[in-house]
């Protein structure tokens, strides 16, 4: 293959300096809207606000295969102390979304260079996976309806395994989660004489320890799934009960009906708590990122791939994973697989020291062509083998 390694650093480095936060990613869009047209794909752009897809057909194939890259940035300030580093104050690449862009320009180049295939691509440039759900406001805004595809894959970089394997997950891959907002309603009043009040601060207090039984007493042991009460908020001075305080939890499981009775258990809980400490439990359950379930027969055709293109010994398998990700709802629309490329020993995802590898970025490159190639193979032998 012919990928210039140098050639997608330096766009990965200028996305890096230039972060774009979810729904922001209109310079992020229109550098890889240009450069897909100029190698020859048919481009749209505005699709999901600000994602950008590119299509590529070759031959008389009839199969479409889907590949994503997320493009959003965090509201993070960084601390990497490169040479690259963001110029945008409280933002950063800061879980290598640039790189995933940046791997996907590249693949993108060298498929429309060499044609090695028989049917269409379709590359889906995706914003504001980081919390603002893009993937499923593009599939709101037609995603597979004006641009089909027969199955759907995507990556992610992942510190701490060796720079440029590649991992697999079978099944259920990656948590879903839910953000859960209780705000507990009592009746405000002076430190000195709290018999006149009720206490929503002690009420809190109190359910915050009874919601880690939900996991414990509610979950069966072989299941998983988290409760996570991440911030309170209530009153102002110490002297002073609050009329008010506000529980925000997120709710991550693996299985959609443990996800569904856990919502619901907190819930209940929530209400008879407050109950009976004389306040009133007012509970906001907006549903969030569904659980991300590989599909087996497409899995297992990525993991093919890998081991034929770099060699078993770069394959092996991760064991799921409590994060959350939305290429989870486009999933649940079409056949598909989401997996991994180690990173190196780098900091952690979401850290405001952690940057991408650009070692990885040609392997990574590569994978995504050879996938495509051997997808849209003239025959079933092919894709299998």
């Amino acid at each position: 293959m012919t990928i210039d390694t140098a050639e997608f650093v330096a766009i990965r480095h200028r996305l890096h300096r230039e972060p774009e936060l979810a729904y922001e990613e209109r310079k992020t869009g229109a550098l890889v809207a240009g450069l897909l047209e100029s190698w020859g794909y048919e481009v749209a752009t505005g699709v999901g606000v600000t994602g950008v897809i590119g299509t590529l057909r070759n031959g008389p194939g009839a199969r479409t295969i889907g590949i994503r890259a997320d493009m959003d940035a965090l509201p993070i300030v960084e601390q990497t102390g490169a040479e690259y580093a963001s110029t945008v104050p409280g933002a950063m690449h800061a879980c290598g979304h640039d790189g995933h862009t940046s791997i996907l320009l590249a693949a993108a180049k060298e498929l429309a260079a060499t044609r090695r295939f028989s049917g269409t691509v379709r590359l889906i440039f995706q914003p504001a996976e980081e919390n603002g759900g893009g993937a499923r406001t593009m599939l709101a805004d037609g995603l597979f309806e004006r641009f089909p595809v027969d199955a759907v894959f995507g990556l992610h970089n992942w510190p701490g395994v060796p720079a440029g394997e590649f991992r697999f997950i079978d099944g259920p891959a990656m948590a879903s989660v839910d953000m859960i907002i209780i705000k507990i309603v009592g009746r405000g009043g002076h430190g000195a004489r709290p018999q006149e009040a009720v206490d929503p601060i002690v009420t809190a207090s109190s359910l915050v320890l009874a919601l880690q039984t939900v996991v414990s007493r509610n979950v069966d042991p072989l299941d998983a799934a988290v409760v996570t009460v991440g911030s309170i908020h209530g009153g102002n001075v110490p002297n002073v009960i609050p009329d008010s305080v506000e529980l925000q939890i997120t709710v991550r499981a693996f299985s959609p009906d443990v996800r569904e009775s856990i919502k619901q258990r907190i819930k209940a809980l929530a209400e008879a708590h407050a109950l009976s400490f004389g306040a009133v439990a007012e509970v906001q359950a907006p549903r969030g990122y569904p659980v991300l379930i590989n599909h087996d027969a497409e899995n297992a055709f990525a993991r093919r791939v890998a081991a034929k293109h770099f060699g078993e010994s770069q394959v092996g398998a991760l064991r799921p994973i409590t994060a959350s990700e939305d290429f989870a709802f486009l999933l649940e629309k079409r056949p598909g697989a989401y997996l991994f490329v180690g990173n190196g020993p780098s900091a952690d995802l979401h850290s405001p020291k952690y940057d991408f590898n650009d070692e990885i970025l040609p392997i990574a490159a590569r994978y995504w062509v050879a996938l495509a190639e051997d997808y849209l193979g003239a025959n079933e032998e092919a894709r299998a083998a």
